[in-house]
């Protein structure tokens, strides 16, 4: 197939570099702009970004033009890791000039009718977009991912909702540095210590899992009702969010049971044999007593997979787990190109 041209918006920043990470040999797609902020205008990608992941960038973008915001683009998908405020306008607009625009923004989130998308676990909200485009008067369309720390909340829970009704939910997360940004936080602010407050972090946790593990009616979205309570707190981890999940049920499942749907879950059809989807199953389950780990788990299987152990009774709900993502790659960048790969599959870009 001739490859799709894509542009990364805001690609000089630590999800925009996993973006062209991710992109950089992709079979269906192709790096066709690279857009930055004002200071990065006109400068090649060598002279405007400090590359912050390991490996080096590769050579053949090196000397491609910075865009601005503002400029054309020739491509039919966006990547965008912009920021909120930024988001806002520019993703619309991309999308009203008709482009195909994954965000990782939190700007559409809450929009009715935008999907938020893991597509393992709802990729039959895609469905959305037609409505989108007709209410919007948008030629593309847009699409999100959700937050990072709510990704591997969700991920290993929808598997079991589907079969046994969760009602209530309790999350507390320990989220990696990676996910403030670049430099993120000062080290003496981090160092030695936990900062048990991540603005707007608790909320985005709450409200988008309701979405996410919630149904498409019509062609409307209906939140599930489940009783969500989210504590999140950043740790001293370079790369990986680990939450700690206690989870109760209308009638709950055996341990056993709750451990065998994780397992064997693929998702639908939709979502399965797509480049960057895991090769294996997305969600591994581990019995070790100190497993999951961000340090040893948060790569495999390119990055793309849950990490699940520790699951066992709990004394106040039903049952308890631990859960690990890579924020940058499954929670960010990695989840976006994902759904990109599933509106292709789809027929929505051609």
């Amino acid at each position: 197939m001739n490859k799709i041209p894509v542009a990364i918006l805001g690609a000089t920043g630590i999800v925009g570099q996993r973006f062209i990470e991710l992109l950089a040999d992709h079979p269906w797609f192709e790096i066709s702009a690279l857009v930055g902020s004002q200071r990065s205008v006109g400068k090649t990608f060598r002279e405007a970004c400090n590359w912050v992941i390991a490996g080096d960038p590769p050579s053949y973008l090196l000397d491609m033009q910075v865009l601005s915001l503002e400029d054309e683009l020739p491509c039919k998908i966006a990547f965008s890791a912009l920021p909120t405020q930024v988001a806002k306008e520019i993703e619309a607009k991309l999308a009203y000039q008709g482009i195909a625009v994954c965000s990782n923004a939190s700007a559409y989130r809450q929009h009715p009718n935008v999907p938020v998308l893991i597509p393992e676990v709802n990729g039959d909200h895609i469905a959305l977009i037609e409505k989108q485009k007709e209410a919007c008067g948008w030629d593309g369309y847009l699409l999100t991912s959700p937050n990072c720390t709510t990704t591997n909340v969700v991920m290993p829970i929808a598997p079991i909702n589907q079969i046994y009704k969760i009602n209530k939910l309790a999350v507390v997360s320990l989220q990696a540095v990676s996910g403030a940004g670049h430099p993120g936080i000062p080290f003496l602010d981090i160092y030695d210590n936990v900062i048990p407050f991540i603005g707007g972090e608790e909320e985005k946790v709450e409200n988008e899992s309701r979405l996410l593990l919630g149904s498409l009616q019509g062609l409307e979205q209906k939140p599930s009702e489940m009783v969500i309570s989210a504590q999140t707190n950043r740790v001293n981890v370079s790369h990986g969010h680990t939450v700690c999940l206690s989870i109760g049920f209308e009638k709950a499942p055996s341990i056993e049971e709750a451990i065998q749907i994780m397992k064997e879950h693929k998702g639908p059809e939709i979502a399965q044999n797509l480049p960057s989807s895991p090769n294996g199953n997305v969600i591994i389950v581990r019995d070790e007593d100190n497993r999951p780990q961000p340090r040893r788990d948060r790569d495999t299987d390119k990055g793309m997979i849950c990490t699940v152990g520790r699951v066992r009774s709990c004394s106040i709900l039903d049952i308890k787990m631990v859960s690990v993502a890579h924020n940058a790659i499954r929670g960010a960048a990695g989840g976006s190109v994902l759904n990109a790969e599933m509106l292709v599959k789809a027929g929505y870009i051609k």
